[in-house]
């Protein structure tokens, strides 16, 4: 029985989980949403620029801060093993939505792309890099991610197996294609306003550091396999390899995105 409501409660964060991210989609393209950046109830400027770095500093210390390994070595002796990622997913997916409920429109413009080629450039651009994001998971492991496959083994009474390394699709080009199509798809808009500029700006300030946490703890754990990836692949852009390149990279475990996916 507890095998099985372990189970079930991986399958309600994951679905919180997908519900979330199918409305962040909506919400900085301020598309088909209720709420999205640029709509809501106007506030004055200060209190609404406070109330977003609030929201999204909540999110990135909860984002991040829970993936640590030594976080994780305290937490699991509170949250079982098997749903250990479920609950990160769980309160991940909870911090952004609340983001999206409390956020503040800051509607002033910066830019406005009115020439039809440059729009039409501009939404591909942004479902681009929601496909991206989107697709990486499954190139790193979709159902690892997201805790579906811990739940899963835990339910058939079975071991998860350790993390290996390699090079699946876009992570032979780039080392964290999810984070370079989040970037994309939250600069990449035809009508830029402040608050979509301050979340665009806030995101990337953010992605750029949890890398550097995520990397620090990927050669921990990897040690020279992941030193000599770094080496050989780019971060973020998908630029000819300084050296020949490796086919190592790690499963589950390829950015910031992947955290600890155990």
């Amino acid at each position: 029985m507890r095998r099985s409501i372990a189970f079930l409660y991986g399958l309600a964060a994951y679905a919180l989980f997908f519900g979330s991210f199918a409305y962040a989609i909506g919400f900085v393209g301020d598309l088909f949403v209720p709420k999205s950046i640029d709509s809501g109830p106007a506030s004055p400027t200060g209190a609404a620029a406070l109330v977003d770095a609030a929201l999204l500093a909540l999110f990135a210390l909860q984002h991040s801060g829970m993936a640590r390994p030594a976080f994780k070595r305290w937490w699991t002796r509170l949250v079982p093993e098997p749903i250990e990622r479920s609950t990160y997913v769980l309160l991940a997916s909870s911090a952004l939505l609340l983001l999206f409920a409390l956020w503040r429109p800051l509607p002033a413009p910066v830019w406005h792309a009115e020439a039809p080629a440059a729009v039409a450039a501009l939404w591909t651009l942004f479902a681009l890099g929601w496909a991206t994001v989107f697709f990486s998971t499954f190139m790193i492991g979709h159902a690892d991610l997201f805790g579906l496959r811990q739940v899963w083994l835990h339910l058939r009474n079975r071991v998860r197996p350790p993390d290996h390394f390699r090079t699946p699709g876009l992570y032979r080009l780039v080392r964290h294609p999810i984070m370079m199509g989040f970037l994309i798809a939250f600069w990449a808009t035809p009508f830029m306003t402040a608050g979509h500029l301050l979340f665009a700006v806030a995101t990337t300030g953010y992605i750029l550091l949890a890398v550097q946490l995520e990397e620090r703890d990927l050669i921990a754990y990897y040690g020279e396999r992941y030193r000599r990836y770094r080496r050989e692949v780019r971060a973020f852009l998908p630029l000819p390899r300084r050296t020949p390149a490796t086919r190592s990279a790690p499963e589950g475990e390829a950015g910031p995105e992947a955290e600890v996916a155990g």
